[in-house]
């Protein structure tokens, strides 16, 4: 499923419930803190996610993560989320919260808490909140082993990138199959895909 959201350079009434902070380096995540905003007494239910960073990755050795990212609009986007979460489940208040800089083995780099009437809204809005994230926040991430480092992208950016490709994909085959229908004489069609080119001919089999 494909989630696409609208950035507003405003805050609305709801989105004075949501706590989103972007830790400079050498901050902690105060999960008391988060946990502490959320809680509401029309709440019955409490979820929450912690990212830490573990000691080992396909048999290497971890020493810390890193963590760059552009503040701004990773705020921006975090916002967008939060939004899209409210407009799907039924929550009270919502925390988020990711460090930058170095996160040693055992630390917390992102941590997510939300508060809802109901556990399924919240389970499942938490579930969402933290996969949005990895897949759209401009934040990345560098694993940090003994013998050397290495950038890596979240699954589900990679996943959400397929999806949108594969999306993008059926589009273009619909255009072109009008225009087929369209065209009594098998006109040449062209369909551009990035800066690569593609001549398709009216009477060219899949």
């Amino acid at each position: 499923m494909l989630f696409f959201f609208i950035i507003c350079p405003y805050l609305t009434p709801r989105e004075e419930n949501n706590l989103i902070e972007i830790l400079e380096e050498g901050h902690k995540v105060d999960i008391a803190k988060y946990i502490d905003y959320i809680t509401t007494p029309q709440a019955g239910a409490i979820a929450t996610f912690s990212g830490t960073t573990r000691d080992t990755f396909e048999g290497k050795t971890v020493m810390e993560l890193r963590y760059e990212g552009y503040v701004p609009m990773a705020t921006r986007y975090l916002s967008s989320i939060c939004a899209s979460a409210r407009s799907n489940w039924d929550i009270h208040k919502i925390a988020v919260a990711h460090r930058l800089g170095a996160v040693p083995v055992g630390e917390t780099s992102v941590f997510v808490a939300l508060s809802s009437v109901h556990r399924g809204d919240g389970l499942d809005a938490c579930k969402f909140l933290i996969d949005e994230l990895k897949a759209s926040v401009p934040i990345w991430k560098k694993e940090v082993y003994a013998n050397g480092e290495v950038w890596k992208e979240n699954a589900e950016f990679l996943e959400k990138r397929l999806e949108l490709a594969e999306t993008r994909g059926s589009l273009v085959k619909k255009h072109v199959a009008g225009e087929h229908k369209r065209s009594c004489c098998g006109s040449k069609v062209r369909v551009q895909e990035d800066e690569d080119h593609t001549d398709i001919a009216g009477d060219n089999k899949e």
